[in-house]
Protein backbone atom coordinates (compact mmCIF):
# COMPACT_ATOMS: atom_id res chain seq x y z
CA UNK A 1 0.00 0.00 0.00
CA UNK A 2 1.66 3.54 -1.20
CA UNK A 3 -0.35 6.31 0.81
CA UNK A 4 2.28 8.55 -0.80
CA UNK A 5 0.20 9.02 -4.17
CA UNK A 6 -3.01 9.87 -2.45
CA UNK A 7 -1.45 13.07 -0.90
CA UNK A 8 -0.62 14.02 -4.47
CA UNK A 9 -3.39 13.43 -6.19
CA UNK A 10 -5.30 16.30 -4.53
CA UNK A 11 -6.19 17.97 -0.99
CA UNK A 12 -9.15 17.99 0.64
CA UNK A 13 -10.89 21.67 0.53
CA UNK A 14 -13.27 23.04 2.91
CA UNK A 15 -15.90 25.31 1.36
CA UNK A 16 -16.93 28.17 3.37
CA UNK A 17 -19.43 29.54 0.73
CA UNK A 18 -22.33 28.23 3.00
CA UNK A 19 -20.63 29.66 6.14
CA UNK A 20 -20.06 33.24 4.45
CA UNK A 21 -23.73 33.24 3.68
CA UNK A 22 -25.06 32.33 7.57
CA UNK A 23 -22.56 35.02 8.56
CA UNK A 24 -24.25 37.44 6.35
CA UNK A 25 -27.49 36.99 7.46
CA UNK A 26 -26.57 37.31 11.21
CA UNK A 27 -24.89 40.51 10.34
CA UNK A 28 -28.07 41.63 8.90
CA UNK A 29 -30.73 40.11 11.61
CA UNK A 30 -28.44 41.99 14.09
CA UNK A 31 -28.39 44.86 12.23
CA UNK A 32 -31.67 45.03 11.88
CA UNK A 33 -32.74 44.49 15.28
CA UNK A 34 -30.62 47.41 16.66
CA UNK A 35 -32.04 50.29 14.36
CA UNK A 36 -35.23 48.46 16.05
CA UNK A 37 -34.61 49.31 19.40
CA UNK A 38 -34.65 52.50 21.08
CA UNK A 39 -31.40 53.06 23.60
CA UNK A 40 -32.17 56.36 24.86
CA UNK A 41 -34.86 55.16 26.46
CA UNK A 42 -35.35 55.72 30.24
CA UNK A 43 -36.09 52.68 31.67
CA UNK A 44 -39.63 52.66 34.38
CA UNK A 45 -41.94 50.23 35.89
CA UNK A 46 -45.02 52.36 36.02
CA UNK A 47 -47.25 52.08 38.20
CA UNK A 48 -50.84 50.32 37.44
CA UNK A 49 -54.40 51.37 37.02
CA UNK A 50 -57.85 50.00 36.19
CA UNK A 51 -59.23 53.05 33.80
CA UNK A 52 -56.97 55.72 31.78
CA UNK A 53 -57.54 58.44 29.60
CA UNK A 54 -55.54 59.33 26.49
CA UNK A 55 -53.77 62.67 26.13
CA UNK A 56 -53.73 64.25 22.83
CA UNK A 57 -52.93 68.08 24.17
CA UNK A 58 -49.14 69.14 23.69
CA UNK A 59 -47.04 67.88 26.42
CA UNK A 60 -43.88 67.13 27.87
CA UNK A 61 -42.37 64.12 29.34
CA UNK A 62 -41.08 64.24 32.78
CA UNK A 63 -39.32 60.94 34.51
CA UNK A 64 -38.04 59.56 37.72
CA UNK A 65 -36.44 56.88 37.66
CA UNK A 66 -36.13 54.45 40.92
CA UNK A 67 -32.90 56.04 41.74
CA UNK A 68 -34.11 59.38 41.75
CA UNK A 69 -32.88 60.83 39.09
CA UNK A 70 -35.22 63.51 37.32
CA UNK A 71 -35.65 63.81 33.07
CA UNK A 72 -37.24 66.34 31.27
CA UNK A 73 -37.73 64.77 27.71
CA UNK A 74 -34.29 62.42 27.53
CA UNK A 75 -32.03 65.17 29.15
CA UNK A 76 -31.14 64.55 33.09
CA UNK A 77 -31.68 67.11 35.29
CA UNK A 78 -31.56 68.15 38.89
CA UNK A 79 -34.30 68.70 41.40
CA UNK A 80 -32.63 72.70 41.61
CA UNK A 81 -33.13 73.06 37.48
CA UNK A 82 -35.90 71.18 37.61
CA UNK A 83 -38.06 74.05 37.63
CA UNK A 84 -36.30 75.75 35.18
CA UNK A 85 -36.44 73.23 32.95
CA UNK A 86 -39.69 72.57 32.65
CA UNK A 87 -40.31 76.08 32.55
CA UNK A 88 -38.03 76.27 29.58
CA UNK A 89 -39.85 73.22 27.36
CA UNK A 90 -43.43 74.49 28.10
CA UNK A 91 -42.91 78.01 27.63
CA UNK A 92 -43.28 77.54 23.37
CA UNK A 93 -46.64 76.00 24.14
CA UNK A 94 -49.86 76.77 24.29
CA UNK A 95 -51.54 74.50 26.73
CA UNK A 96 -48.89 72.91 27.99
CA UNK A 97 -49.42 69.41 29.95
CA UNK A 98 -46.48 67.41 32.42
CA UNK A 99 -46.88 63.83 31.16
CA UNK A 100 -45.21 62.39 34.77
CA UNK A 101 -43.52 59.22 34.32
CA UNK A 102 -42.54 57.86 37.81
CA UNK A 103 -40.90 54.92 38.98
CA UNK A 104 -42.76 52.61 40.76
CA UNK A 105 -40.38 52.47 43.70
CA UNK A 106 -39.97 56.62 43.98
CA UNK A 107 -40.88 58.15 47.10
CA UNK A 108 -43.94 60.27 47.32
CA UNK A 109 -42.07 63.06 47.93
CA UNK A 110 -40.55 63.18 44.87
CA UNK A 111 -43.52 63.14 43.07
CA UNK A 112 -44.90 65.82 45.64
CA UNK A 113 -41.81 67.57 43.98
CA UNK A 114 -42.53 67.77 40.66
CA UNK A 115 -46.69 68.31 41.43
CA UNK A 116 -45.29 71.36 42.99
CA UNK A 117 -43.53 73.07 40.10
CA UNK A 118 -46.62 72.05 38.22
CA UNK A 119 -48.87 74.30 40.59
CA UNK A 120 -46.18 77.02 40.59
CA UNK A 121 -45.80 77.05 36.69
CA UNK A 122 -49.74 76.84 36.00
CA UNK A 123 -49.30 73.64 34.09
CA UNK A 124 -51.66 71.08 33.49
CA UNK A 125 -49.86 67.64 35.32
CA UNK A 126 -51.08 63.90 34.25
CA UNK A 127 -49.32 60.98 35.83
CA UNK A 128 -48.67 57.68 33.40
CA UNK A 129 -50.38 54.42 34.71
CA UNK A 130 -49.29 51.59 33.38
CA UNK A 131 -53.21 49.57 32.07
CA UNK A 132 -54.19 46.59 34.07
CA UNK A 133 -57.23 44.36 32.35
Amino acid sequence: MNFGNARRRGGSEVSTGALIDIMFFLMLFFLIASTVTNPNVIKLLLPQASSSNVISKQSINVHINSTGQYFVGKDPVTLADLQDAIAAATQQLSEPTINLRVDRDVTAQQLVNVLDIGMKLKVKVVLATERVE
